[in-house]
């Protein structure tokens, strides 16, 4: 069955993370990748330039090419009317390597966003087995992924939820320790100490439990899913 997963990966383990620390605004947004091309990329900072200084101090990333007007480049981007521009980029070992995972177990990139040190990578898989061996080797090589969002094809009905099956999990043990209560039965802290993760761990995971709930009263809805973290 065709399965389609949204991870999170710290740009630290994926790339362009001096980047990311040096440009505090800097997003990108690859389409999909094809084979070892270096991919295009679009990218979004306060200027052309400095965007481009920054790549080029990244060890991360090789520019191959700017592929924008160069005339861009004298005009600071507004927040409210961002400009984008379009590079070639080749990035690392880190990336490399995910997508030698990828390609190697039968999976196909479809999209990665670049935004605040985080990437947010969609893939494809036509087997579930194949996107559990890949998700195996992702926890080997330490690319620290946390899944958010793992939907197939035949797996949207009313009746089911977005949610993955630790968060599932997690929501129903806040539910049931009346973590939800008013007033509260039990704290944050506590409930994290119960769950055996960090205060930290289990906020992060209660706001992707809410992102997800809310987004599924506005669309589809889905099965708790088999592939955590």
């Amino acid at each position: 069955m065709t399965t389609v997963v949204e991870l999170e990966i710290p740009a630290d383990r994926l790339g362009a993370a001096r980047t990311f620390d040096r440009v505090p605004t800097f997003q990108c947004q690859i389409g999909g990748m094809i084979g070892e091309s270096p991919p295009l990329v679009w990218v979004i900072g306060p200027d052309i330039d400095t965007v481009h200084e920054a790549l080029e101090a990244d060890p991360s990333v090789d520019v191959i090419a700017s592929v924008t007007d160069s005339k861009q480049g004298d005009r600071t981007v507004d927040a409210d009317d961002r400009d984008r521009w379009l590079f070639q980029l080749e990035f690392g070992d880190g990336f490399k390597l995910f997508q030698q995972i990828v390609a190697e177990n039968d999976g196909a990139i479809l999209a990665a966003r670049g935004e605040s040190g985080t990437w947010t990578v969609k893939l494809l898989f036509h087997e579930r087995a194949s996107l559990s061996e890949c998700y195996t080797l992702f926890g080997q090589y330490e690319f620290d992924v946390e899944v958010t969002r793992l939907a197939g094809t035949n797996e949207f009905t009313g009746s089911q939820t977005p949610l993955t099956e630790t968060q599932y999990e997690t929501i129903c043990k806040a539910h049931e320790l009346g973590y939800f209560d008013i007033p509260r039965q039990i704290t944050l802290k506590e409930l994290a100490a119960e769950l055996d993760i960090s205060h930290q761990a289990l906020s992060e995971r209660l706001r992707r439990c809410h992102a997800a709930l809310v987004s599924a009263e506005l669309t589809d809805r889905m099965k708790p899913t088999a592939i955590d973290p």
